[in-house]
């Protein structure tokens, strides 16, 4: 019985021949041989170790030698660490100098004046000549002094300090309350003609003329 790799390589050499050729010319005029079948091939033996890849078995020797695993010593040097170069030292600082200061002139103070004392005649005569001097600034003439005089006569005798405890009136013409006369002027406690002049103006007001106011008085007690 031939092997199956001879009966392969008998095969192969029957198509290569069939198939080779001199010529193109004797290529074509050639008759093409019969196909022949490739008769089967044979089983493979059980026996084989093709047959049978899963049982094959390896057997290594008994002992092995164990691999060198022993390297070279070798020495391994540190290079030493660089010292650190030491920081510069810092220079002293300077010491501060606080300039002078020249302190300022101080600021001028205005000089207090020195008040004036204002004196005046308080006396009843000289009351009665600055009213005289004031009927004209009303248009009044001279004839109405005469009432003026008897008016005040009886209210307070033409004293600038006069005052009334019933009913509060003050100074010469008995303003009630005596208060009011700081329309004339703030020193109304202590100068007859601030008090005179808001007098003028009252009578002037409520009663025309002082001949007016005084004969009210007559007829009622009171302007």
């Amino acid at each position: 019985m031939r092997s199956t790799r001879t009966r392969i390589a008998i095969a192969t050499a029957t198509l290569t021949a069939s198939l080779a050729v001199a010529t193109p010319g004797a290529a074509l005029a050639a008759p093409i041989a019969p196909y022949k079948p490739i008769a089967p091939l044979a089983p493979i033996p059980s026996t084989s170790l093709l047959a049978n890849p899963e049982k094959q078995t390896f057997t290594s020797p008994p002992t092995a030698d164990a691999p060198d695993l022993t390297r070279d010593t070798y020495t391994v040097t540190v290079p030493k660490p660089k010292p650190k170069p030491k920081p510069a030292p810092k220079p002293a600082p300077k010491p501060t100098v606080t300039p002078k200061t020249t302190p300022a002139a101080p600021a001028t103070v205005p000089a207090v004046a020195t008040p004036v004392t204002v004196t005046w005649d308080t006396s009843p005569g000289s009351a009665q000549s600055y009213a005289a001097s004031m009927l004209g600034t009303y248009g009044w003439g001279q004839d109405q002094m005469a009432c003026l005089v008897s008016l005040w006569n009886k209210e307070s005798s033409w004293n600038y300090q006069a005052s009334n405890s019933s009913s509060g009136a003050y100074g010469i013409p008995q303003s009630l309350p005596g208060s009011k006369m700081a329309s004339a002027g703030a020193d109304w406690q202590t100068n007859p003609q601030t008090q005179i002049n808001w007098g003028l103006g009252y009578i002037k007001g409520s009663y025309g003329s002082p001949c007016g106011a005084w004969g009210h008085s007559q007829a009622t007690g009171w302007y």
